[in-house]
C-alpha cells in the first residue's frame, strides 16, 4: 500500500501546480509581427515558416512566450487586424499546418504561444458582415452595430473613429449607418447580441484546442457600446493626451464614455476567463483608454474571474519615463488595481520605437531595460527591441499604413516601427527575405543585425539576455510585492519582496550623477553584469548617469 502524502507534501504539490498554471505571472513575452519577422518563400513578406526558422533566436533571449500578431485570412486593409476568417491562415502567411509547426517548434523550445484575437470588429469581407448588410431581417442582421440616420441624414451620434472622421459609415443596401471604431472596412461587432458572443467564444475554443497557450485581446475595452447611442461629451483641452491617438487626431477631443469601456464588458471577460482557465491558457488585454487606462486595467484584472493581465498606454506614450513619471504611474496603478496584474511594454507594433520616442542613448536604453525587468507585472518585448532598433523614417511614397497616410506629415503612422527584422548584416535585405521587402529596411538598421551583435559583447542584445536572466533568477522580481516606492531628485527606488527574498532597486534616470545610501540592514549588491553600482563600507552608492543599483537583503 502506498504511503498517504503528508499535508506539507500536498501543499507543496499544489503550489507547484499553481505556479505552472500561473506561468504568466512575471513572465517575459516576445511580440512577433509576422509580416516583418522572417520571410521563408521570397515574396518579401514574413510568414509562419519564417517564424519557425527564427524561434531559436527568441528562445535564446530567455523569454517565456511569444505573442504572434494576426495571421488570419484578411484583405489586409489594416494588415491583419481586419479579419475575414477567424479560423484560417491567410495564404500570405502560410497554412494551418504551418501554424501547427509554429506551436510544435515553440513548445519544443520551451516557449508558450499566444495569438492575437481581434474580437471587437471584423473585416467588411467577413461572411458575417456580408450577410448582416444584405437586409434588415436576415439571421445575422443584428450581429453588427446598425443605426438609422438622424432626420437630417447625418450619423446617429458624434462618435469618432481612431483612424479619423466619424465612427459611422453609410450602407446603401440597408440604408443605415454601421459603427466602425477604426477603418470603415472594419465594422464593429454587436456584443449585445448573444449569438455574437457565442461565435467569438467558439473561435477562441478553436485555437485553444489547436494548442495555443493564450490570447492577446486587441482593443479589449471596445467590445461593447452604449445601447442608447448617446453622444460622447467633449474633453477639455487640458485633459487631452496622446496615449491612444496622435495629438493631431480630433479623437482626443472627446471623453469616450459611451463608445467604449461599457460595464457589460465585465461579464463577457468572465466568460473568456472561464474558457481559457479550462485549457490552462492565459489572457492579456489591450486597454485603449486615454483618461482611465489604469482604472480599467484594475477593473479588468481584479480577482480571479476576469482577465489574467492587461496593459494600458502610459509607458507607450511619448512622455519619457523619468523617475517622477514612473512613480506617478506606479502609484496610480497601486490605487486603481491593488490586486490586478499589469503587462508592461515600452514598444509594440502601434507606437514609435521607444529608443527614438524617448531619445535614449545606449546607456539610457540599457537602464530602461533593466528597470522594466524589475517592475511588478509581466513584461512584453517587441521584435527588434532587443537589437536597439530605432524608429525608421519612411518616405510618404513607401507608406503602407492607412493611419499614417491619413494624418501625414504631422503623424507618420505605424510603418516606422514595423520594418523588417535584421538578421545578417552581410546578406541581401539583412537576411529577412530574398525578395523585395514589403517595407524598406533602413540602412542604419543593418548595423544592428543579430549576427553582428552576437559577436559584440557590448551589444544591447546581450544586455537584454542578461536582464531577462536576472529577472528569472530572482523570485521577488517575478512575483514579489513592490514596496517603498520613492523618488529623490532623478533617482527612482523601490523594494521587490517575497517572504524569502527582498531586493532593493534604484535607478538614476538622468544624465547627471547621483548618490544614495543603501537602506539599513545587511545588503549584498548584485547585478554587476547589468552595470549595477556597488556600495562603499558605509552603504554609500555613487550612481553614474543612467546607472542602477540592485541589492539583495541578507
Amino acid at each position: 500500500m502506498r504511503d498517504t502524502p503528508r499535508p506539507d507534501a500536498l501543499t507543496a504539490g499544489r503550489q507547484i501546480a499553481a505556479a505552472g498554471r500561473e506561468w504568466w505571472r512575471g513572465a517575459v513575452i516576445y511580440q512577433i509581427y509576422p509580416r516583418s519577422f522572417q520571410d521563408s518563400n521570397g515574396d518579401g513578406i514574413g510568414d509562419l515558416l519564417g517564424i519557425v526558422e527564427r524561434l531559436p533566436h527568441v528562445a535564446a533571449l530567455g523569454v517565456d512566450a511569444v505573442w504572434i500578431s494576426p495571421f488570419f485570412t484578411s484583405p489586409m486593409k489594416d494588415f491583419g487586424y481586419d479579419v475575414a476568417d477567424y479560423r484560417d491562415v491567410d495564404p500570405m502567411f502560410g497554412t494551418l499546418a504551418d501554424f501547427d509547426a509554429v506551436i510544435a517548434t515553440a513548445h519544443a523550445l520551451g516557449l508558450k504561444v499566444m495569438i492575437d484575437l481581434v474580437l471587437s470588429h471584423s473585416s467588411d469581407q467577413h461572411r458575417w458582415f456580408v450577410e448582416s448588410r444584405s437586409s434588415r431581417d436576415n439571421p445575422r442582421a443584428n450581429w453588427y452595430v446598425w443605426a438609422d440616420a438622424k432626420p437630417d441624414g447625418t450619423p446617429p451620434n458624434n462618435w469618432l473613429s481612431i483612424f479619423g472622421g466619424s465612427a459611422w459609415a453609410w450602407d446603401t443596401t440597408r440604408c443605415q449607418y454601421f459603427l466602425h471604431n477604426f477603418l470603415d472596412s472594419q465594422p464593429d461587432l454587436n456584443f449585445h447580441e448573444p449569438a455574437v458572443q457565442e461565435a467569438l467564444l467558439d473561435t477562441a475554443r478553436f485555437w485553444l484546442e489547436r494548442g495555443v497557450d493564450g490570447f492577446r485581446l486587441d482593443t479589449v475595452n471596445f467590445y461593447f457600446h452604449d445601447r442608447h447611442l448617446r453622444d460622447n461629451p467633449a474633453l477639455p483641452p487640458e485633459e487631452r493626451n496622446d496615449f491612444t491617438a496622435p495629438s493631431v487626431n480630433p479623437y482626443n477631443w472627446q471623453n469616450h464614455i459611451h463608445s467604449k469601456t461599457q460595464p457589460e464588458n465585465i461579464d463577457f471577460l468572465r466568460r473568456i476567463r472561464a474558457l481559457t482557465d479550462r485549457f490552462g491558457a492565459t489572457t492579456v488585454g489591450e486597454v485603449g483608454e486615454s483618461q482611465r487606462g489604469l482604472e480599467v486595467m484594475g477593473d479588468y484584472t481584479a480577482g480571479s474571474d476576469r482577465l489574467h493581465m492587461c496593459y494600458a498606454f502610459e509607458f507607450l506614450a511619448s512622455i519619457p519615463p523619468r523617475a517622477a513619471w514612473v512613480e506617478t504611474v506606479l502609484r496610480a496603478l497601486d490605487t486603481a488595481a491593488p490586486d490586478g496584474w499589469s503587462c508592461w511594454a515600452f514598444s509594440n507594433h502601434d507606437v514609435p520605437r521607444h529608443v527614438s520616442r524617448w531619445h535614449l542613448g545606449p546607456a539610457a536604453a540599457r537602464a530602461h531595460t533593466t528597470l522594466m525587468m524589475c517592475l511588478r507585472g509581466t513584461v512584453c518585448l517587441y521584435q527588434g527591441e532587443e537589437l536597439g532598433l530605432t524608429e525608421a523614417d519612411i518616405a510618404f511614397e513607401d507608406l503602407r499604413d492607412p493611419y499614417g497616410i491619413r494624418f501625414w506629415p504631422e503623424y507618420k503612422g505605424r510603418d516606422g516601427c514595423r520594418t523588417p527584422m535584421v538578421w545578417r548584416a552581410g546578406q541581401a535585405n539583412a537576411g529577412f527575405s530574398t525578395g523585395v521587402p514589403w517595407l524598406p529596411i533602413p540602412p542604419g538598421h543593418v548595423h544592428h543585425a543579430v549576427d553582428t551583435q552576437e559577436h559584440a559583447p557590448e551589444a544591447i542584445l546581450h544586455h537584454y539576455r542578461r536582464a531577462i536572466a536576472f529577472r528569472h533568477a530572482h523570485a521577488a522580481l517575478k512575483r514579489g510585492r513592490l514596496e517603498g516606492l520613492a523618488v529623490t531628485e532623478q533617482v527612482l527606488r523601490f523594494f521587490r519582496a517575497t517572504p524569502d527574498e527582498t531586493l532593493f532597486c534604484a535607478f538614476n534616470l538622468s544624465e547627471e550623477p547621483a548618490e544614495l545610501r543603501l537602506p539599513e540592514g545587511r545588503w549584498h549588491c548584485v547585478g554587476a553584469e547589468l552595470n549595477s553600482a556597488g556600495a562603499g563600507p558605509d552603504g554609500l552608492v555613487h550612481l553614474g548617469p543612467w546607472q542602477p543599483c540592485l541589492a539583495v537583503r541578507g
